[in-house]
């Protein structure tokens, strides 16, 4: 796992509001990956469904506002599927190498 990692775990991939990841982009995260549940098997019934339907939003918005989409990335990882997990995290990093470096944090927004 790359040492810039930083897991944030929540109960629901549904509840981790956009704007959390519009903040953490603003602040300066070079990539936010959001992993959950696969469709059908959420454990709050519809939660992935949700994730889903807001994270299409999103990477419209982002993209509307100035940021690549591959610095956002949605996965369906089960929490039996470490290997898949490593898999995914490697991929995303090495992507987000690619893009560079964000620099939101240095922009004015008004």
């Amino acid at each position: 796992m790359p040492p810039s990692l930083r897991i944030v775990r929540v109960m629901c991939s549904s509840r981790v509001d956009p704007l959390h990841i519009i903040n953490a982009l603003l602040a300066g995260a070079d990539g936010v990956l959001v992993a959950g549940c696969h469709p059908g098997d959420c454990h709050y019934s519809k939660g992935n469904y949700y994730t889903r339907r807001r994270f299409a939003m999103l990477k419209t918005l982002l993209e509307n506002i100035g940021f690549e989409a591959g610095r956002v990335r949605l996965s369906w990882i089960s929490a039996s599927e470490g290997p898949k997990f490593q898999q995914v995290v490697k991929e995303f990093t090495e992507e987000i190498k690619k893009l560079g470096r964000n620099r939101a944090g240095e922009k004015v927004f008004i």
